[in-house]
């Protein structure tokens, strides 16, 4: 409950500067807690009649709330630097592991923020390949939570489509956006993160879809040898050799590139003999990999980096690192820590409910979506200060480690006690409805 409150206090204080920041920073923290309760989806009628059935929020309207929820006026960039400064411990090995990668929401209503016929590379054979969706870039930080991995989320940006912008098809845009390649939004989260965490080495996670040159060079020119990143690499990129030195002057420059090694196909099969096995902490628990490593120059980023062949009974995988400093494992489990986005888009939106919801307002959208990555966020924040690892309910055959329900389920415990909103008051408070009350702790 004390935990609960210290990080809730703090986001609070960011809405001192505002006329009535007293109030809507009271709003702000119980609609966050409305989020992360497992009681109902973030819609927001359903936190609206969360604040009132159980926290006894009597004074607020209905058409007041629902201006706040769609006011452009919520300090977001205040408040998400607030949070970051507020993670426990979040560099392992001292560095700053960040996962990239995009996701696509669907949507049934029309004339929806951010909607159009997005490409879904994952749908099945029965769902559209271009469902009418959001597609969303976002950032989340990976770090160790009381022994498993968890991705904070930490940015986001909604991804136009260039022709949608140059029709004018986006519903109430003012002001007009400006088409950004998912690239160029990448690049610029990176750097507003690496600007709170300054002189701290980034190491960025991505898929083979990022892992190129268009994000590699702009930051490597912004934060120099502050940002490395790891990828996987295709199956026709060539690799090159490091170049010898030069042993005797000539005309012409020195050579950049060593002798042309063959691509990465080609190369698994070559090395695969000399692979070693390795102890490694992947997906949970301690495997044994197979794997050879080798430092080597790829034109694509114009520099050395150390590739990784991971071998299997029948496939293998090349991952990369332009941080020549990490060993095989911690590329191995770093890129495969990577998979916890995908957790975290999961949580986002069937845990706490993002995809239900069927806001239209742009401002309304982005900060419903702002609402649901706090939440998230909050709640792992709220699962690295505890003393004890929670416990899992529901026991997984394999699974160890607690899962983001039991998270949400301590969260919920500690909201609902009778001395939290002592220290969190409630304006004009009433009794709080006992039966929704009984309910949401036989849900929870």
């Amino acid at each position: 409950m004390f935990i609960l409150h210290d990080i809730l206090k703090k986001l609070k204080k960011e809405f001192a500067h505002s006329r009535k920041g007293e109030e809507r920073g009271t709003w702000f923290i119980y609609t966050l807690i409305a989020i992360i309760i497992p009681f109902t989806s973030s819609k927001t009628s359903n936190l609206f009649r969360s604040l009132k059935g159980l926290f006894g929020f009597t004074g607020i309207r209905k058409k007041r709330y629902y201006t706040f929820m769609r006011s452009p006026k919520i300090p977001w960039q205040r408040l998400w630097q607030c949070l970051w400064k507020m993670i426990p411990e979040p560099l392992t090995n001292d560095r700053l592991i960040l996962a990239l990668d995009d996701y696509i929401n669907p949507k049934t209503g029309r004339k929806i923020f951010g909607c159009a016929k997005i490409f879904d590379h994952a749908a099945k054979q029965n769902q559209s390949k271009y469902p009418w969706a959001q597609n969303i870039v976002a950032i989340g930080l990976l770090k160790m939570v009381k022994g498993r991995w968890a991705c904070l989320p930490l940015s986001y940006c909604f991804y136009h489509l260039k022709k949608s912008i140059e029709q004018r098809k986006l519903a109430f845009t003012k002001p007009e956006i400006e088409f950004e390649t998912k690239i160029e939004q990448a690049v610029n989260m990176i750097t507003d993160i690496a600007g709170v965490f300054s002189k701290t080495r980034i190491i960025t996670i991505t898929d083979s879809w990022f892992g190129n040159n268009g994000l590699w060079k702009p930051l490597h020119k912004k934060l120099g040898r502050w940002f490395h990143m790891i990828s996987r690499l295709r199956s026709n990129n060539n690799v090159f050799d490091l170049p010898g030195s030069r042993t005797k002057s000539g005309p012409g420059r020195p050579r950049k590139y060593g002798k042309k090694l063959g691509n990465t196909s080609s190369l698994a099969v070559r090395y695969r003999r000399l692979a070693k096995e390795y102890s490694v902490n992947l997906y949970g628990r301690t495997r044994t990999v197979v794997a050879y490593d080798r430092v080597v120059m790829l034109k694509t980023l114009k520099c050395a980096v150390r590739v990784v062949w991971v071998y299997r009974k029948t496939r293998w995988v090349a991952l990369f690192s332009t941080d020549l400093t990490l060993s095989v494992q911690e590329i191995v489990e770093y890129y495969g820590a990577r998979w916890k986005i995908e957790a975290a888009f999961k949580e986002l939106k069937r845990d706490i409910g993002s995809a239900a919801t069927q806001t239209r307002h742009p401002n309304a959208v982005m900060n419903h979506l702002h609402f649901c990555m706090m939440a998230t966020s909050l709640a792992w924040i709220y699962a690295s200060l505890l003393e004890k690892i929670p416990s899992r309910r529901h026991v997984v055959k394999g699974r160890n480690h607690f899962a983001f329900s039991d998270v949400r389920r301590l969260v919920a415990k500690a909201a609902l006690d009778d001395n939290f909103s002592i220290l969190c008051p409630v304006p004009r408070k009433s009794v709080v409805n006992s039966l929704v009350a009984v309910l949401l702790r036989i849900a929870t």
